[in-house]
């Protein structure tokens, strides 16, 4: 019952953590408070079998496969939440919560500075244009002028085909500047919809 309590209290730490700063879902922060708890009954359970411990594997294998893309702080937290519980469950329970508050404070600290971030960050820039727009060249000087960085991601076509929908990652020199780089794409689109929106981050950000 104590190491229940403890990976409970853990857990709950955890979620409380990660929910700071964070945009997250709720039935992720119930999985974080859950896990510890989890984990450290199966180890319990386990204790000393390898049998049990090869189907506990297996099982936590089939999770992970059967569960959508998570960002790497995501998969950081649930590493982290799982190895609490591993300890908790081998009785180590002082450790357990040292352990814990110690990584999560550290994971605050570094959600709360600016460890790895850059100084213009990516943005989504989406252009509409007419169909007879050459757009394989027609935007590169204004990129060379604004942007450190560009890529266009994908094209498609809209409205029956009579107009192209263009999306590129960019990286601005000077965010102060982002309203004249938008009128500059105007003059060259036939002033067509233009939006640069902040990326989302993905399971594929690693």
């Amino acid at each position: 019952m104590m190491v229940l309590c403890a990976s409970l209290l853990i857990g709950a730490f955890l979620a409380v953590t990660y929910s700071y700063k964070n945009h997250t879902t709720k039935s992720f922060l119930i999985t974080l408070f859950t896990l510890p708890a989890i984990v450290a009954v199966v180890i319990m359970m386990v204790n000393g079998n390898i049998g049990t411990g090869i189907a506990v594997a297996g099982a936590f294998s089939l999770v992970r496969f059967r569960s959508a893309p998570g960002t790497a702080k995501e998969i950081a937290i649930i590493f982290l939440a799982m190895a609490t519980g591993l300890i908790t469950g081998m009785g180590y329970l002082l450790l357990g919560v040292v352990f814990a508050v110690i990584l999560g404070c550290i994971f605050t600290i570094l959600n709360l500075s600016t460890f790895g971030e850059t100084a213009s960050p990516t943005k989504l820039l989406k252009i509409t244009i007419p169909e007879d727009l050459n757009y394989t060249d027609q935007f590169d000087d204004l990129f060379e002028k604004y942007t450190n960085t560009y890529s266009l991601l994908d094209v498609k076509t809209t409205n029956m085909g009579s107009l192209f929908k263009l999306s590129y990652n960019i990286e601005l020199k000077d965010s102060k500047q982002e309203k004249a780089f938008i009128d500059e794409l105007r003059c060259r689109n036939g002033n067509l919809e233009i939006a640069i929106c902040k990326q989302m981050e993905t399971g594929y950000d690693l």
